[in-house]
């Protein structure tokens, strides 16, 4: 079987991701900071690439285009809200929240914002000033009004997907980072990348960060005629295993990296500090896999031996 994208998104992708690399990559996130003048310069970059003249919601190769951009993001840990704006509603951003602990990834910048949970439920955020985290640098805390409303389905389904996305693209740069680390660094006369308990380590992150490869390709190209309930349970199967591969492996690039891996001088703190917002918003993976449980027994989540779902 053949699940390689369509050409013209591939190279979209390369010219995309040559784009965002110009800004400097994961030490431009670092300096975006203190900096907000990195921030419009990311923002200058999408127009450049015309990111937010894609109609993700209605045009299938515009949303593959979207997934791809998203993945170059990822990789350069973007500072930037570029999966909220691609689904802005009425020109406001669209942000998914935990509405226990509201907090928005780059709240701070001007405009509108609407926020939703996972269940579409559709709120209107008074976002606070930034704080100092490490983790997340860009949160911001949040007072959410009384529940307006609802947000589609679709739009909370797109959202997690094109967040699972950027995802993947920081991991696929993760992996590239310790690789190179271990063919490079000598250790007792020999590369690491020769001893067999580092071999085990790359090769298990490689194999998680393909299967995740292959699932974000399978759920962006699922037909749109397929019920809603199924998209939802696709959706948060793909974040759930998004989040659980970012973990898997994180913690072998820091593993694997020693104390380097926890220094700024380091791509891989930046990308894993910068990436934690969406690996832990708006839900755990623990909790998606609580929301996943219905839709295994209602059978909604597809899997080798389901049969088939009616369009």
């Amino acid at each position: 079987m053949n699940t390689e994208l369509p050409q013209d998104i591939s190279d979209f992708a390369a010219v995309a991701a040559k784009r965002l690399a110009r800004l400097g990559g994961p030490p431009a996130a670092l300096r975006a900071e203190t900096d907000d003048g990195v921030r419009d310069a990311a923002r200058t970059a999408l127009d450049d690439l015309g990111a937010f003249e894609l109609d993700v919601r209605s045009a299938p190769d515009d949303l593959l285009a979207a997934a791809v951009l998203c993945q170059a993001a990822g990789a350069v840990a973007l500072p930037y809200p570029l999966v909220e704006e691609l689904l802005a509603i009425d020109g406001a951003r669209l942000t998914l929240v935990n509405p226990e602990a509201p907090r928005i990834d780059h709240g701070d910048l001007p405009g509108e914002w609407i926020a939703a949970d996972v269940d579409g439920t559709r709120y209107h955020p008074q976002p606070a000033s930034r704080t100092t985290a490490k983790l997340g640098p860009f949160l911001v805390p949040a007072t959410l009004g009384a529940p307006d409303g609802t947000v589609p389905a679709r739009d909370v389904n797109l959202h997690l997907v094109l967040g699972s996305w950027r995802i993947l693209g920081a991991l696929q740069q993760a992996l590239q980072i310790v690789t190179e680390h271990v063919r490079a660094r000598i250790q007792f006369g020999k590369p690491l990348a020769d001893f067999q308990a580092v071999r085990f380590a790359v090769a298990d992150a490689a194999v998680a960060m393909r299967g995740l490869y292959e699932l974000a390709k399978y759920t962006i190209c699922r037909p749109e005629t397929l019920p809603v309930q199924v998209h939802s349970a696709d959706a948060l199967a793909l974040r759930h295993k998004a989040a659980d591969t970012a973990r898997q492996v994180l913690r072998a690039s820091h593993q694997l990296l020693g104390a380097l891996g926890f220094c700024d001088e380091s791509d891989i703190s930046v990308l894993d500090r910068h990436t934690q917002p969406l690996i832990r918003l708006p839900l755990s993976a623990e909790a998606l896999a609580l929301r996943l449980i219905p839709d295994v027994r209602d059978g909604h989540l597809e899997t080798l031996f389901s049969g088939p779902v009616s369009a």
